[in-house]
């Protein structure tokens, strides 16, 4: 059978599942699911007939048959998690929606049913991140049926509710900080806050965790504001010796930089996903040494103890060597938080490598450090045939003040607490 003699049959399928009595179409239904019993198309539109007849369980055969044909199809995947759905078999209406999300991370209408279904598992917190995500697609401009206004009111509302769920669980977990600095300005804070939960507007920085605002957009700090920048300077010969010796003795160590599950909208990052083009050897993680590229790395790790490093419990600091193989070039980009700054120190820079913040383009030399704002758009690029190494930290935004800096530590560390596993659903039934 032709594609366009499936399609005219699946129409017909459609037209007399609308149209005629429950048996008279079923009975038709079945000639059709006769005439082409292996085309997707058609196993499809019987589907849908199945659903609205109320046979969710041939229906979710007639589905399976469809994906076992073509498995590619997110609507077939979104049509078998909903035929589960009116079986109520949760654990197989996920797997189906998870398959239909690997396929197109910005499927609203996956989306949104699987939010409703973490709604349904009793899961509001999880939900409500779903629909966040789902609202997010379709306020940058992702397509969607117009009759999904309800749901996407729905989305709306929960989203809210958790924001003010979470904003009086923060509100508790800082107290005694907030209390220890009641003298001290905390607007910065507040507006750190409100931008988190979605109450006020970004206008300057673009983050992709949380902005702690008025807090300038310093594209690369003065390096007079860093005098322990000499020390780290002084050290460079040892430490790109390490750097080298762990690149040529500990390739397995070195990790791609860019990880991202299949269910992840990528967007830029997609060619350097799971690539060792740029590659990172960590010696601290999320505020945890790794011992044993510590142990290979002593000089560089004895330096990093030395410098003021930025520090939050299971988040920060983070330290590696960062490589960049020839011919490789990093996409505009910003980071996570401006509460951090980020050190670059130049170890293996080859002729042909560059790096723009905002709008001053500069060239890495050999020993040389800098601080920049990573918040603001940025690019990285090897144009030569050689590597690019370059030792990579987080400091604190030189431009908090101590309590700001508690504050924030405070504040990362609860949202932590609150998303983190084994946290309670605060707020489920």
């Amino acid at each position: 059978m032709t594609e366009p003699e499936a399609r005219a049959l699946a129409d017909a399928i459609v037209q007399v599942s609308a149209n005629q009595p429950p048996s008279e179409a079923l009975k038709l239904v079945e000639a059709a699911l006769a005439r082409a019993p292996q085309q997707p198309i058609v196993l499809n539109a019987a589907g849908g007939h199945m659903v609205r007849s109320g046979d969710a369980g041939r229906a979710r055969e007639l589905y399976e048959r469809a994906i076992a044909v073509d498995p590619g199809s997110k609507v077939l995947w979104l049509n078998l998690a909903t035929a589960c759905r009116s079986l109520d078999d949760k654990k197989a209406e996920e797997a189906a929606l998870d398959k239909a999300l690997a396929l197109e991370p910005r499927y609203v209408l996956a989306l949104l049913q699987k939010a409703d279904l973490m709604e349904r598992l009793d899961k509001p917190k999880t939900a409500a991140t779903i629909y966040s995500a789902a609202l997010d697609c379709v306020a940058s401009g992702t397509p969607v049926p117009q009759n999904i206004a309800a749901a996407l009111t729905h989305a709306q509302a929960v989203v809210n509710a958790n924001a003010g769920t979470l904003e009086t669980f923060l509100e508790r977990e800082l107290g005694p900080v907030r209390q220890q600095h009641s003298g001290a300005d905390q607007q910065r804070y507040d507006a750190c806050r409100d931008v988190f939960l979605r109450k006020r507007r970004v206008y300057t920085h673009e983050p992709k965790g949380f902005l702690f605002p008025y807090l300038p957009a310093i594209e690369f700090f003065r390096r007079e504001d860093f005098p322990w920048l000499d020390t780290l300077e002084a050290a460079t010969e040892d430490i790109a010796a390490e750097a080298l010796a762990a690149f040529a003795g500990d390739r397995a160590g070195f990790k791609p930089y860019v990880d991202f599950p299949a269910t992840t909208p990528m967007d830029q990052w997609a060619p350097l996903n799971h690539s060792q083009d740029w590659s990172i050897y960590s010696l601290l993680n999320d505020g945890d040494s790794l011992k044993e590229h510590i142990e290979k790395c002593p000089k560089t790790a004895a330096v990093l103890a030395q410098l003021p490093l930025c520090d939050i419990p299971n988040y920060a600091p983070g330290a590696y060597f960062s490589v960049l193989k020839p011919r490789t070039r990093l996409p505009a980009h910003t980071g996570t938080t401006n509460t951090r700054s980020i050190v670059h120190l130049p170890l293996v820079i080859p002729e042909g490598c560059g790096f723009r913040v905002g709008s001053q383009v500069r060239a890495w030399h050999r020993g040389k450090a800098w601080v920049f704002d990573d918040t603001v758009d940025h690019e990285a690029w090897n144009d030569s045939d050689q590597i690019r190494i370059v030792l990579i930290f987080d400091i604190w935004n030189p431009l908090l003040t101590a309590a700001e800096r508690d504050l924030v530590r405070a504040f990362t560390v609860g949202i932590g607490r609150y998303y983190g596993a084994g946290a309670p659903e605060l707020g489920s039934r």
